[in-house]
């Protein structure tokens, strides 16, 4: 599991810590919110926006 985690970098060090301490319940919020944060990403470049909006 520890290498799994050294592969991802920052995210795999939050996981890491997330794990360590047990805190199983938030590891889906937070990728609730990576997921969110690319979408942003994704929807603000004008070529890959229009395809973004069609899921809504």
């Amino acid at each position: 599991m520890q290498a799994f985690f050294e592969r991802l970098g920052i995210i795999g060090e939050l996981l890491q810590f997330l794990w360590e301490r047990k805190l199983y319940w938030l590891i889906p919020m937070i990728l609730i919110l990576i997921v969110f944060g690319i979408l942003i990403v994704l929807g603000s470049n004008p070529t890959t926006g229009s395809f973004i909006y069609t899921f809504f």
